[in-house]
């Protein structure tokens, strides 16, 4: 067989090229393929929705206290504050030579915080301190001359019971030690004084260094050196009156308004609970100090005092804070409640059961939970562990395996 033979062989005649093209062979396939192409885009699409990250809310998971079943029959905010704070000035006005401190310093008691230029009264010192040796070194020389007038005047009556000089000579010895008695009186008096004008030169040298009150923490330096400082304020804003501000932070406390309609359920010496608006999930125990006899007409309120059972570096002045008035803690307070606190606001319904969502990595994990209610928050016994992040208000398409996103903070 030749390639002729072949080609004709392979060659399609008209009438079956006509029927294949024309015919219903060809749709089959096209429907079948854009089927296919939606199939796939419905089922990209369905996959994108069921993965996509859910923002959520999320807070940590803590460990009750002893105390913390006593229930909370109030509560109020206010801020924390020193009882003991200073600024620290000068008591003399004068221009800074040095000052020792910045903020945030820790300071001891009598430390030296600033100098003042002490020239003038480092020479007035000295001055008053030579005119009081001058005086001293004359009463010295007094006290010799005294006695030794009172040997010349033993001599003299001796001499007057022998015979041997007269009575006048007795006398005038006499004389001469009582006149040097009372100048050396006289001169004590003036050394006294001469003294005297020494410390007050000593004490206004002193007033140019400037010392701690106390011990505490530099909060606020508010002078430069070279700038003038007065324990006085003075117009146009040349002089300073203050060094620094100095803080006891074992003085610190919280004052906080209640509502005068409330005022009866506070009592003082009752447990508190203090938590600061910077850490939501710190609870400091406390306690009511006292209850400031005085209302403030304009917001009905009455001032509370509350102590700070532990102290710690991060609490500082002026803070926000949240107390709640605690009922009287049990006798037995050796054994904490089991399990962790969560917000109430994490437990939510599912199928009828209460549930509540931690996240593991990107994604959330359904616990089951019997919570226990402790006043604004839930008691959990068990499936939580303190530092679990749980979701707070967990959206209604949440379900467990969902990926979240949590950057939105707690």
């Amino acid at each position: 067989m030749d390639n002729g033979d072949l080609l004709r062989q392979l060659k399609i005649e008209r009438n079956q090229r006509e029927e294949h093209v024309g015919g219903r062979t060809r749709w089959p396939w096209i429907a079948g393929a854009v089927a296919l192409v939606l199939l796939l885009l419905a089922a990209a699409g369905w996959w994108a929705l069921a993965h996509r990250a859910i923002a959520v809310r999320t807070a940590a998971a803590v460990a009750p206290s002893a105390g913390s079943d006593a229930g909370a029959v109030l509560q109020a905010t206010g801020y924390v504050t020193a009882r003991r704070q200073a600024t620290v000035s000068a008591q003399i006005t004068g221009t800074l030579t040095q000052v020792l401190i910045e903020e945030g310093d820790h300071v001891a008691k009598g430390q030296v915080l600033a100098r003042l230029e002490d020239s003038a009264y480092r020479a007035n010192l000295e001055a008053a301190q030579a005119s009081a040796r001058a005086a001293q070194a004359q009463v010295v020389q007094l006290q010799a001359q005294l006695a030794q007038a009172r040997h010349d005047a033993a001599r003299q009556e001796a001499l007057v019971g022998r015979g041997l000089v007269a009575k006048q000579a007795a006398e005038q010895a006499r004389t001469q030690v009582d006149a040097l008695a009372a100048q050396l009186v006289a001169q004590r008096k003036q050394a006294e004084a001469a003294q005297a004008q020494a410390q007050v030169a000593q004490v206004n040298f002193d007033y140019t260094v400037v010392r701690a009150p106390f011990a505490g923490v530099v909060t606020d330096k508010a002078a430069q050196v070279g700038e003038i400082i007065s324990p006085l304020s003075a117009g146009g804003g040349f002089t300073r009156t203050g060094v620094g501000t100095i803080v006891d932070m074992d003085s610190l406390e919280v004052d906080v308004d209640v509502n005068e309609a409330y005022i009866g359920r506070v009592q003082a010496g009752m447990p508190a609970e203090a938590v600061l608006d910077a850490y939501p999930d710190w609870r400091i125990p406390a306690h009511v100090i006292a209850i400031v006899p005085a209302a403030d007409r304009g917001k009905a309120t009455v001032k509370v005092r509350v102590a700070l059972e532990k102290k710690d570096a991060r609490i500082v002045p002026d803070m926000g804070v949240r107390v709640s008035f605690l009922e009287a803690r049990p006798t037995n307070l050796a054994q904490a409640p089991r399990g962790v606190l969560v917000p109430a606001a994490a437990v939510v319904q599912r199928d009828g059961q209460p549930v509540v969502f931690v996240v593991q990595g990107d994604r959330v994990r359904q616990r089951r939970v019997q919570p226990q209610p402790m006043g604004e928050q839930r008691l959990l016994p068990e499936n939580v562990q303190p530092g679990d992040a749980v979701v707070v208000s967990p959206p209604a398409e949440l379900r467990d395996g969902s990926a979240v996103d949590v950057s939105v903070g707690h």
